[in-house]
């Protein structure tokens, strides 16, 4: 398994919006939420490059979650507003923002795992790319909608991983300033358990 590490690893996050999110069955919206603002907060907290897009936000789907607006104001301010090309990668502009990122190893999630997440993976795990989908950090209208999906991931060749397991992977070690960076995103969690 290759392992990703902070300095080699960039996040990608697709139309994770209010809207959109609440068309989600497979996952509560709050395991939703808190995952999602986990992988924010820890992209923020580590300085890696993230690439943020939303699709058609002044119709029903809305503005980017407010855990990721406010963790990452500078990527939310620069994100790649899309007209309703379903497909992100099929964006050039969306495209572009993604390999602007300079890295090869990328950590995904898209708001609705059937819809947003499969085709951008696909698509760059074709182009060349080193692709983990953060499956926790997504969610489908109903399970057997995700469960294909995550079908369809596994069969293309794309890795998945949750959003503990991969905060775990770039920290490597919670002895670090990253890994207490990060212990302290996933405290409350643990606490609960």
């Amino acid at each position: 398994m290759l392992r990703f590490t902070p300095d080699d690893a960039a996040i990608v996050l697709i139309d994770h919006q209010v809207g959109t999110c609440s068309w989600i069955g497979s996952i509560t919206q709050d395991e939703l939420t808190r995952n999602v603002g986990v992988i924010a907060q820890l992209a923020a907290r580590l300085k890696m490059p993230t690439a943020l897009t939303s699709s058609m936000e002044t119709n029903v789907q809305g503005l980017l979650m407010p855990v990721i607006q406010q963790a990452l104001p500078e990527a939310y301010a620069a994100r790649v507003k899309r007209a309703g090309i379903v497909n992100a990668m099929d964006d050039p502009n969306f495209a572009k923002s993604v390999y602007a990122l300079g890295r090869r190893n990328l950590i995904m999630a898209g708001a609705t795992t059937d819809v947003c997440a499969v085709p951008p993976a696909v698509t760059l795990l074709e182009q060349g790319y080193n692709v983990k989908v953060i499956v926790d950090c997504c969610g489908s209208p109903t399970k057997i909608a995700d469960d294909i999906a995550l079908e369809r991931l596994i069969a293309a060749g794309v890795s998945l991983t949750t959003t503990n397991a991969i905060v775990s992977e770039l920290v490597h070690d919670w002895s670090t300033s990253a890994g207490q960076a990060a212990f302290s995103l996933l405290a409350p969690a643990t606490a609960a358990a």
